[in-house]
């Protein structure tokens, strides 16, 4: 045949490489790695990638070139500080220079976009990861040029060294962590010049023309048929062709692929021919369906082909889509990125191949999900960000809750024209994303095929163990980010990978009215019934017993919320035994016991490699066994997708715990250029007169205009990848899952102690995202079963932040931490007044829990942010004092609105008078703790002053000023807190009918007393700290403490009944520390005018804006009182010194001990039974304590 003569006449084609003129060394050019480098680097297995590993590393090529035109490419990894060219064999390379520091070495720096030779100057443009460099050195003329994606940046070097004896190779020095890949010639390159220049390596010429044309060949054939009536060949749409069709066909086919298949093993070979010739298959557009010649040609290279070479041709072609999607240019319109991932696409349609790729290509040599990520432009131009988006527009600044901080603003038409022409082209850049987005999710969706059984393992229990193995590693290298998978790409790949399980899910699924598609079927699945005793069989400990032991006991790698040994699959060990089956479903977050345990039925476990569970040991035989075996036989089978998605879900709520969370949060740090270009704006008018001022001003504010557009268009961009409705919604369903996760395992008593922590750390996160990160475009108000969704995470918090069956210290930190905040926001702390009121009462018992023993300050923290708003002065926004010191700060961030509830407060109270004993353990401890946070507090500043002096003005560290502040707030968070209860259950100081009433009063007028000193003292030590101003300390000042001191004295000493006052008034005035000039230094009275005519005196009357006037005046009623009680306590008759408590020497003898019949006044002694039972003086146990009285006469 005419055929077997051209195969033939290609086959005897002759084969010749020669070296050519003007290049020496190896054919294969690779980096030396074995004499030419100096510093430590990591270098790849295939001798082309590097990683600096040391301070400045360099390393060369192994080929150098004397004669002719040269180039080669630089895939930049890294933005960093990279210097990239060429350089001799006398160049000596250090730690310090690298090439283009010696005479002989000449370099490009795209970093700080300058060239190098021994001196610098400016060359060039910004280089950023992804960028392609080309490096080209013309001999012939003595020059050197370099280009960035393609586009030249002119003649770097002129007149370079040429001649005998001089060779140049290809160099790089780099600093550490930055990372590159060369092409010296092994692939096609990205950028080929036009100008005669030659890749150091020689291409496949030969086996190119053969490969392109045993590719013609083979596309002929499958267009051809045979007529056999009339005998003779005829044309036919190659869409027609089956596998099983003519044997003379498939003859011909096997004649070509013996030619074509060891072709198709080298790289070089299968980039630029067959990735190229299946591109321009799918060029007529059309979906990827109506292209079936490309699962023809798959069919025929595993039939064809030694298996082998079809594997090794699938995987260099696999790699070479992922690098040139990973690396191709953005364009308006994101062509290059449909096109490859539509080749991607189909090649996944062909059912064998995407098998062996999820077996050994997905997650394995394919670390990181490259193909679901979508990468934002650096250069807006380049990009064609500008064309798209021609009008810029920046929303105004937000506070958390997403509403103004200030009233609204009215919106001129000329802004509202520019925000509406804004939208319009984000709402054009969001149509061409999806367009790239909806190409992944039907990637993922192929992997997650489930009905392709005929030929092995489903895909999906394929992708399933690769899937586990990814986090795995993701999870035990976090230490390590080179092993990781970058989280902007984990962002991408959660989204995609949402999308497509919730389809699945979705498919055999009827809608559920009011909700939103899946998740509220996800937590009722697997109805597990546990025998404890079965779990204490594999070496683990009882639950009981752990719950009894404590957190001292456990390991702390644990990772379940009880603490135990329990871990999700893909962070499980062998040493779990039996158990480790059970602890690797997602269903161990949902399990809902339908009857009760007794009899206990016993859940079959075995341990299993991760990657060697089958569909068997996933779904079950019967749909109801796998993983868990147990279910109750009253339940109906399930469909055979269930656990496997449940599976895939635990890996989604880990993905997003991993990586996913902190990425989303990085991103919202770009209204800071806004508000410096609003600065600007009104600084200029008062540069009027100076006009080089007024030039410079004009200068910055351009400048920021332009980085304000840049941005902008930037933003628009972040907003449709990442933060826009779509991915909110999918945030918002991993919560809901999560919530309805935790409300299931919640339900199954102690076994809720094998709850992986992450879905904890999810449902608290992921409503921090929706809440912060995904504001001012969307509101969370706007998401179905809001409200309701709110109130279940609310009930959560209120409930396991005091959970004993939680013991890990930072799981219970966390869950404090999210209830605070919860509580600060009116919307969130409205839900927590809409849960039960049995779960509000069991909340509020457990933040008036004793402050030993426990991490007290968050507690006090929401306590204090449920008061804020009724205490004395305490309404403020802004730190009152920092706006009198500090007008500029005004433009800050403020703090978070008061918003009190008097619901909870109600409930404090009702508990606190009730509950006596509880009442005095918690007052004694919140007077322990402001006692150390104060007396902390004093030490530090102390040693602040000291350092102050010093002649050489020592700098105090940074970390210290920082905990001196912290000891500050907590001191003011403790006394609002005491004004909160001395408001709310005053008879708690004041009824001395009720156990340790008069110590708490004399306690707390003690610490009062001792405060105001303090800080009240004329030109004391608090006064010289708060005058240094030092950055760190800007919250300690007069008003935040002097104002909480006084709302305690206000409340007992002017609000009470009259035989309260009397009582606190005869408490304060006999404790040895009250000075009536601390009470008078509140109003500005009674202050020595030493302090020079600069030194301003705290007043409250200088704070109008926060004190009411009626407050003011119940301060001078308090004043005028105290002055009073104080002339007539002096007139009175001194105590004896035999009458006074020996112990203190600052009250009169009121108590007798029995029955050693020693005395002292109550506070002692009550002070001293808090501790200790024996007595003070004779160590005899005390067993009762009496009034005592002075005899008359005595």
């Amino acid at each position: 045949m005419v055929f077997d003569h051209v195969a033939y006449s290609l086959f005897a084609m002759f084969f010749f490489i020669g070296q050519v003129e003007g290049r020496l060394g190896p054919s294969t050019v690779v980096l030396d790695h074995t004499s030419g480098f100096e510093g430590l680097l990591f270098v790849d297995d295939d001798l082309l990638g590097v990683i600096g590993h040391s301070n400045f590393s360099s390393i060369r090529a192994t080929t150098c070139v004397f004669k002719g035109k040269w180039e080669y490419e630089v895939l930049i990894s890294s933005q960093g500080l990279m210097q990239i060219g060429w350089c001799t064999l006398n160049c000596r390379f250090n730690q310090e220079e690298g090439v283009g520091d010696t005479p002989d070495s000449y370099a490009y720096d795209g970093n700080r976009v300058r060239k190098w030779n021994v001196t610098t100057t400016n060359y060039g443009k910004s280089w950023a990861a992804g960028d392609i460099v080309s490096c080209l050195i013309d001999l012939d003329e003595g020059t050197i040029t370099f280009c960035l994606n393609g586009q030249s940046l002119g003649t770097a070097f002129s007149n370079i060294k040429t001649g005998p004896g001089v060779a140049y190779f290809p160099a790089i020095s780099l600093s550490f962590k930055e990372s590159v890949a060369f092409n010296f010639g092994s692939r096609p390159l990205r950028y080929p010049s036009l100008a005669c220049y030659l890749p150091l390596q020689d291409p496949p010429t030969t086996d190119l023309t053969k490969a392109n044309r045993l590719l013609g060949y083979m596309k002929t054939v499958l267009c051809t048929g045979i007529d056999p009536q009339e005998e003779k060949l005829t044309e036919k749409d190659s869409a027609s062709w089956q596998l099983q069709g003519e044997p003379t066909v498939l003859v011909t086919l096997a004649h070509i692929f013996n030619h074509f298949a060891p072709l198709m093993c080298k790289v070089y070979l299968v980039e630029d021919v067959l990735m190229n010739f299946l591109l321009s298959i799918l060029e007529g557009g059309g979906s990827v369906d109506e292209h079936p010649l490309i699962q023809q040609l798959l069919d025929l290279f595993w039939l064809l082909m030694e298996d082998f070479e079809a594997s090794e041709c699938l995987k260099q072609l696999m790699m070479s889509l992922l690098r040139a999607y990973r690396f191709s240019p953005i364009i308006p319109d994101l062509g290059f990125q449909i096109h490859y991932l539509r080749l991607t696409t189909a090649i996944l349609r062909h059912e064998k191949s995407r098998k062996y790729l999820l077996s050994n290509f997905t997650f394995d040599v394919l670390r990181s999900v490259v193909f679901f990520y979508i990468k934002t432009p650096l250069r807006v131009k380049e990009a064609g960000l500008e064309e798209l988006i021609p009008t810029t527009w920046w929303p105004t600044r937000l506070d958390k809750e997403g509403k103004d901080e200030k009233e609204q603003r009215h919106e001129s038409a000329e802004e509202r024209l520019r925000r509406r022409a804004y939208e319009r082209g984000c709402q054009r850049l969001k149509k061409r994303i999806e367009v790239v987005e909806e190409l992944q999710v039907q990637i993922l969706k192929l992997m997650l095929n489930n009905k392709d059984k005929a030929t092995g393992e489903a895909s999906r229990y394929i992708f399933l163990n690769k899937f586990r193995k990814f986090l795995q590693e993701n999870a035990s290298n976090r230490g390590n980010p080179t092993v990781l998978c970058p989280p902007e790409y984990m962002v991408c790949f959660l989204h995609r990978l949402i999308t497509a399980v919730r389809s699945y899910w979705d498919e055999g699924k009827p809608k559920i009215p009011g909700s939103i598609n899946s998740e509220d079927d996800l937590a009722t699945k697997a109805n597990i019934i546990i025998d404890p005793a079965e779990i204490q069989a594999a070496s683990m400990d009882d639950l009981d017993e752990d719950e009894e032991s404590g957190a001292g006991q456990r390991p702390s790698g644990a990772a379940a919320v009880g603490g135990a040994l329990a871990r999700p699959s893909w962070l499980s060990s062998p040493t779990l035994g039996r158990a480790n089956r059970f602890l690797s479903t997602a269903a161990v977050s949902l399990m809902t016991p339908r009857r009760p345990l007794a009899p206990p039925e016993k859940v079959k476990v075995r341990a299993l490699p991760v990657e060697q569970r089958t569909e068997e040991d996933i779904e079950g035989s019967h749909g109801n066994d796998g993983l868990l075996l147990g279910r109750p036989p009253e339940e109906p089978d399930q469909p055979i997708t269930e656990k496997s998605l449940l599976e895939i879900l635990d890996g989604i709520v880990m993905m997003y715990n991993l990586s996913v969370h902190q990425q989303l949060g990085k991103v919202r740090k770009l209204d800071l250029y806004g508000l410096k270009s609003r600065i600007s704006d009104r600084v200029l008018p008062w540069c009027v007169q100076r006009s080089d001022i007024l030039e410079e001003l004009e200068k910055s504010q351009r400048v920021f205009s332009e980085k304000l557009n840049h941005l902008s268009r930037r933003l628009a961009w972040i907003n449709a990848t990442i933060y826009s409705k779509e991915k909110m919604l999918d945030v918002y369903w991993l919560l809901r899952v999560c919530i309805r996760t935790i409300e299931h395992a919640d339900a199954a008593g102690s076994l809720f102690a094998f709850t992986p922590e992450f879905y904890l750390n999810v449902g608290m996160n992921s409503y921090s995202a929706l809440k912060n990160y995904f504001s001012p475009a969307h509101s969370m108000e706007e998401l179905p079963g809001y409200e309701d969704t709110l109130t279940q995470l609310a009930a959560i918090l209120a409930k396991q932040f005091a959970d004993p069956r939680i013991v890990g210290t930072d799981i219970k930190d966390s869950l404090m931490q999210a209830l605070a905040s919860y509580v600060c926001y009116p919307q969130s702390l409205r839900a927590v007044e809409r849960i039960p009121e049995e779960q509000r009462v069991a909340m509020m018992r457990n933040l008036l829990a004793p402050y030993e023993q426990r991490p007290w300050a968050q507690t006090n923290w929401i306590l204090v942010r449920l008061w804020r708003g009724c205490g004395f002065g305490y309404r403020y926004t802004r730190l009152p004092h920092l706006l009198k010191t500090k007008p500029e700060d005004a433009n800050l961030p403020s703090l978070q609105k008061p918003c009190p509830s008097l619901l909870l407060q109600k409930h404090m109270a009702e508990l606190l008078t009730q509950d006596k004993d509880m009442a005095a353990s918690f007052l004694n401890s919140v007077l322990n703790q402001l006692n150390w946070a104060f007396s902390e507090f004093i030490g530090m500043i102390q040693e602040i002053q000291q350092a102050a002096e010093r002649p050489e003005r020592n700098f105090v560290d940074t970390r210290q000023l920082k905990v001196c502040a912290t000891c500050f707030d907590l001191s003011v968070s403790l006394l609002r807190v005491l004004e909160m209860t001395v408001t709310l259950v005053p008879e708690i100081f004041l009824d001395w009918t009720r156990p340790s009433a008069e110590l708490l009063l004399r306690r707390l007028a003690q610490l009062l007393n001792q405060v105001l000193n303090r800080v009240t003292a004329e030109r004391n030590l608090f006064d010289r700290v708060v005058n240094l101003r030092l950055p760190g300390l800007e919250s300690v000042d007069h008003y935040p403490i002097l104002v909480a001191v006084t709302g305690i004295l206000v409340r007992v000493l002017v609000d009470s009944d009259r035989q309260g006052i009397a009582r606190a008034a005869a408490v304060l005035l006999s404790d040895p520390c009250f000075q009536l000039h601390s009470i008078q230094h509140l109003l500005g009275e009674g202050v020595a005018s030493g302090g020079g005519a600069n030194h301003k005196h705290f007043s409250l009357h200088a704070y109008a804006d926060y004190i009411s006037a009626e407050e003011e005046q119940k301060v001078e009623q308090m004043l005028a009182f105290l002055t009073e009680e104080s002339k007539q306590a002096a007139a009175t008759t001194p105590t004896s010194e035999d009458d006074l408590c020996p112990i203190c020497y600052a009250h009169s003898i009121s108590a007798v001990f029995k029955p050693c019949s020693h005395k002292s006044c109550k506070a002692c002694i009550n002070q001293h039974l808090m501790n200790n039972k024996d007595c003070f003086f004779c160590k005899a146990t005390i067993t009762g304590v009496e009034d005592y009285s002075k005899p008359t006469g005595s």
